[in-house]
């Protein structure tokens, strides 16, 4: 984005669209990720199968064969360069994404692993959504088209990736509850206190911008302060990676190919709040100095 950097070259500004537009991408991601998970619960609970369209795209996405592995691998690197996202599982044997994943648990599917990822993130997309109509003062910052075109694949690929875990043919509600695990509990603690921050990060970025009576009084930015902002500049990126990290954790720790999903927003998070780092630094003269730009105390 370009909400905290200068303008710039104005081939590249033809291509701007204003950064308010982000509040679409979360339209889009809870009603396509909660359209996804609805026909998980009608799996998993009503045994009724994934419709044939979704079961066809699911086997595509997950892919079975050596050249889609390099092929994995060559879009990583890819990806990470533009920080892109990913879609397609980690490259190994001849076994679907849900059945390595399996594999590796040396367990039963993890459906519920699945079903509160999914769960998960649609709160999370729900959450931003009403943040985004409610809370958020966006200024007159833009992203770039390609940015906003990628927004779009990118949510609605994460439900696909979610799926792509389990086999398309699930029908397991009866022992869904059975396979609680630690690290279940574990990913949702983390997830709740993440979000918690995350939040209270984006409450205290839109008053900034407002009266104590709640009216927007100005679009200028100035320098936050409480809770996360006294250790870093964008504890909003901090926690946003930290929730996507107890979705990982919420898995197992053992899916490899949300882990690469990790990777893609700790590229993006950071770029992001290096930019807005040298903002304030070379905005601000009276910026405090020890705030580091994205994690606490390192970095």
């Amino acid at each position: 984005t370009r909400s905290c950097c200068e303008p710039g070259p104005a081939w590249l500004r033809l291509g701007a669209v204003p950064k308010r537009w982000f509040t679409h991408f979360y339209v889009v991601s809870v009603t396509w990720n909660g359209f996804l998970l609805l026909l998980l619960i009608q799996a998993l609970f009503l045994e009724r199968p994934f419709p044939v369209w979704l079961q066809d795209l699911l086997s595509i996405l997950s892919g079975s064969s050596q050249n889609q592995g390099r092929l994995a691998l060559l879009l990583l690197s890819t990806a990470c360069a533009l920080i892109h996202m990913h879609l397609l599982p980690f490259p190994g044997n001849t076994l679907t994404a849900g059945q390595r994943f399996a594999f590796i648990r040396g367990k039963s599917y993890e459906y519920l692993s699945a079903f509160l990822v999914l769960l998960l993130f649609w709160l999370h997309s729900l959450r931003r959504l009403t943040e985004c109509l409610c809370i958020s003062v966006f200024s007159n910052g833009v992203i770039h088209i390609v940015h906003y075109c990628f927004g779009y694949a990118y949510y609605i690929g994460i439900g696909l990736t979610v799926l792509c875990q389990v086999p398309v043919n699930v029908r397991n509600g009866k022992s869904l509850w059975m396979q609680i695990g630690w690290y279940h509990t574990l990913g949702i603690i983390v997830y709740i206190w993440a979000s918690v921050h995350h939040n209270r990060c984006h409450v205290i970025l839109a008053n900034l911008r407002k009266n104590k009576s709640g009216n927007v009084v100005s679009l200028n930015h100035s320098i936050p302060f409480g809770d996360w902002f006294e250790r870093v500049s964008c504890p909003h990126y901090f926690a946003e990676l930290l929730i996507y990290v107890s979705l990982a954790i919420t898995f197992g720790f053992y899916n490899l190919t949300w882990w690469l999903v990790v990777m893609y927003v700790l590229f993006n998070q950071a770029l992001a709040a290096i930019l807005c780092h040298e903002f304030y630094l070379t905005t601000f003269s009276s910026y405090p100095k020890h705030r580091k730009a994205f994690i606490p105390f390192l970095f």
